[in-house]
């Protein structure tokens, strides 16, 4: 299968993809995934994996301990979601995206074993499938792979962890009632094994006694076990000490906008330092967290004005994005939000997250998803907080517009999905406004 016919495929099973919701997981089940990767040989087999699950810092985890295991020497497979422009974001070999020739290859093998089996896989079992085969075929020492939703029933939990790495619990997937955190625990804890070590990066006690609940090897948790010291901004990143179970790494250079990112990275060494046993050279994470980059992450896509592209889909990364703006940036001029949303996400509260309130304009649009909110009901919940907002249609008409507006010390930020960076991405990539 090549690459058009592999999309073509995938696309025929995006109304088959099932969104699963903390405390609302009757009949779900991993039976459908395991059989397929069993007919296929169970490739999750042939090589040691670190699975990676939260509600918030899955993506910049998965990448900084994919970029650790790589400095020490290992081939590393990397398995990410979701894409921002194409499918093949998600497949990593050594940071190198798999090729589109080999992502329809893999596609096609695994539509065949469905095929034979007389089953109807999802899109993202699909996908997923082809990513444990492909480690398997180019012969990776390990795959890092970062859970879809949740975790107990995401299609990624055909593997079994040597690390089971958990960021942190908030409010998404999940209806918001009743005890809420401890139900998308729950649901989070069905990646740990028996064997598997755990590195946890949530701060609440009884949250974590859902994780401890789970462990039959080692717990390490943030702030007894690991965390950062002496914080401060710096040119390109954050610099700051690192604590973990294994020793201290002092002036690490964190080459990520934000403060939160320094959390993510020291989870991350947590994470790789446990998958060893032992303690990294501070110049394999010199080098690692120096050059690591996370698309789609507060990413800078343009100067004069100052364009910014994160996809905070809830609130708790929409008010880090703000924080990232206000303390990373300190803009002087006025502040403009591209927005756009899923349903099922919390529209107010990311808006409020983001301090649409603040901004000169909000520049509402359609995601460009089946599930896209439509850009009048975006608006009128940023002007249910205070906010000046525009519907403008799709993510182009937006982007348009707020660059229409903004001078060039001003600050536009594309952000409320990833759908809409990624449309983002390819018209300021193709030259567009």
């Amino acid at each position: 299968m090549d690459y058009g016919a592999a999309l073509d495929h995938l696309e025929t099973l995006i109304n088959h993809e099932v969104k699963p919701r903390a405390g609302r997981v009757a009949g779900l089940s991993l039976e459908s995934v395991q059989r397929l990767t069993a007919e296929m040989g169970d490739p999750q087999r042939c090589y040691r994996v670190v699975h990676v699950t939260g509600t918030n810092g899955k993506g910049s985890t998965v990448r900084v301990t994919a970029r650790l295991l790589q400095e020490m020497g290992l081939r590393v497979g990397a398995y990410t979601s979701p894409h921002l422009v194409a499918p093949t974001e998600r497949i990593s070999v050594n940071a190198e995206p798999i090729d589109p020739e080999a992502f329809g290859a893999a596609i096609g093998d695994v539509a065949r074993f469905t095929h034979h089996l007389q089953m109807r896989a999802t899109w993202f079992e699909t996908v997923t499938a082809a990513a444990l085969q492909h480690f398997a075929d180019v012969a990776v020492d390990v795959a890092v792979v970062e859970v879809g939703m949740l975790g107990r029933f995401d299609a990624t939990n055909v593997v079994d962890a040597q690390v089971a790495t958990i960021t942190n619990v908030g409010m998404d997937h999940t209806d918001g009632v009743g005890d809420w955190r401890l139900a998308v625990a729950s649901e989070k804890a069905g990646i740990i094994k028996p064997t598997s070590t755990v590195v946890c990066g949530e701060s609440d006690p009884d949250t974590r006694d859902v994780f401890r609940a789970e462990t039959h090897a080692a717990m390490f948790e943030r702030g007894r076990d690991f965390g950062t010291e002496r914080e401060r901004l710096a040119v390109g990143g954050w610099l700051a000490d690192l604590r973990t179970p294994y020793g201290r790494h002092s002036d690490v250079l964190v080459s990520l906008h934000g403060r939160h990112q320094l959390d993510n990275a020291s989870l991350a060494v947590a994470t790789a330092e446990a998958f060893f046993e032992s303690q990294l050279s501070d110049e394999v994470i010199g080098e690692a967290l120096a050059g690591v980059k996370v698309p789609g992450r507060f990413e800078i896509a343009g100067r004069e004005p100052l364009i910014v592209l994160d996809g905070a889909h809830n609130p708790d990364g929409a008010r880090a994005a703000a924080e990232t703006l206000n303390e990373d940036f300190a803009p002087s001029g006025r502040r403009f939000l591209v927005v756009g949303m899923q349903s099922g996400r919390d529209v107010a509260g990311v808006l409020q997250g983001l301090e649409a309130d603040r901004c000169e304009r909000v520049l509402c649009c359609t995601a460009p998803t089946a599930r896209g909110v439509p850009a009048a009901e975006v608006a009128s919940a940023a002007a249910s907080i205070g906010a000046a907002a525009e519907a403008t249609g799709d993510v182009e008409a937006a982007l348009d517009r707020a660059l229409e507006l903004a001078d060039a010390d001003d600050v536009v930020t594309v952000t409320g999905s990833f759908t809409v960076v990624g449309a983002a991405k390819v018209v300021l990539n193709a030259g567009g406004p």
